[in-house]
């Protein structure tokens, strides 16, 4: 049984990184064995690694791969992680990788490309091995404002009315309104964007082939045809938990602040505006009725974590400058 397992192993790890220099030499550039390498990291290991980021700022996308899946000398973080990436090492699955990205004309970033989007610095060993855009890859780095706005699915009128309000100031004002594609909160102000003339970003925790929420798809298919959807994983990656989670610092990291206009105590917006007051991005909240459980979180994040209290378009376009 274990000599059975072992030559399994074997066979799966040589495949993997065989497969990497022969697609690196079959696409030529622009996927360089850099490139493939951060690509075959998406597939392998998960969001927001630190012990995966570690070894690849230290040797590189190839050699950190190499490194793992070929068993060199390890510790037991690297052993930990042998174990999370082996089987998941699959040849065949970065080869459907390329050809998806290839034929669907999705936009590939990694670190070394002029479009990497200067925030993810700060992201440290937690940055994205790659990042997967579908649209205007420019909006990322082009010189504007960047606000994220954020807050609860199960918006209320009064939440929804001043979405949109904001959301068509800060337009007005030249951001580019990021969000999550949500329902909610996100998805008004998603809408308010577009319907004012601007530019909107979806920073999704599923891969780009695999539309999330499936009630958005229309509004989705809209923001790739004119503003951009970016994701940190393969196209065919369902959304689990744990992106979700580090969606939140993705989003804060691409933007220059976040702006949480309704939620409750457990929203996944105050994630978003954890990973904001790590990275030190400024935080407003807009205030709503203390007879709302949706103003709870708003509430908590102006009372015990500093955010700023934010009622106009103004006062949100002020927390982008500085």
């Amino acid at each position: 049984m274990s000599t059975s397992t072992e030559t399994s192993t074997e066979t799966s790890t040589d495949t993997m990184t065989v497969t990497i220099t022969e697609l690196a030499a079959e696409y030529g550039a622009p996927m360089s064995l850099e490139r493939v390498a951060r690509l075959a990291w998406t597939l392998v290991c998960e969001p927001g690694d630190v012990t995966a980021g570690v070894l690849i700022d230290e040797l590189g996308a190839v050699a950190a791969l190499d490194w793992v899946v070929g068993g060199g000398e390890e510790n037991p973080d690297v052993a930990v992680l042998r174990e999370r990436v082996l089987p998941r090492a699959d040849g065949g699955e970065l080869r459907q990788l390329l050809r998806a990205v290839t034929e669907h004309g999705c936009t590939v970033l990694i670190p070394s490309d002029a479009g990497w989007p200067a925030g993810l610095l700060d992201l440290g060993t937690a940055a994205p091995y790659a990042l997967y855009v579908a649209g205007d890859a420019s909006l990322l780095t082009v010189d504007a404002p960047r606000i994220l706005v954020s807050g609860c699915r199960a918006a209320t009128g009064y939440g929804e009315h001043a979405t949109r309000d904001i959301t068509a100031g800060l337009v007005a004002h030249g951001h580019i309104i990021f969000g999550t594609g949500s329902y909610g909160i996100a998805g008004m102000a998603h809408r308010a964007a577009l319907a004012s003339g601007g530019k909107t970003v979806v920073v999704s925790a599923s891969g780009l082939g695999r539309t999330f929420p499936s009630g958005h798809d229309a509004l989705l298919a809209r923001i790739a045809e004119v503003g951009a959807i970016v994701s940190e994983l393969p196209p065919h990656r369902s959304p689990t938990r744990w992106t979700f989670i580090q969606r939140g610092r993705l989003a804060a990291a691409l933007t220059d602040a976040v702006l949480v206009v309704e939620a409750g105590v457990r929203s996944g917006s105050l994630n978003e505006a954890a990973h904001a007051g790590a990275l030190g991005r400024p935080v407003g909240a807009v205030p709503g009725p203390i007879t709302s459980v949706t103003s709870d979180g708003c509430v908590r994040l102006i009372r015990e974590f500093g955010a700023t209290l934010i009622s106009t378009a103004e006062h949100a376009a002020e927390l982008t400058r500085g």
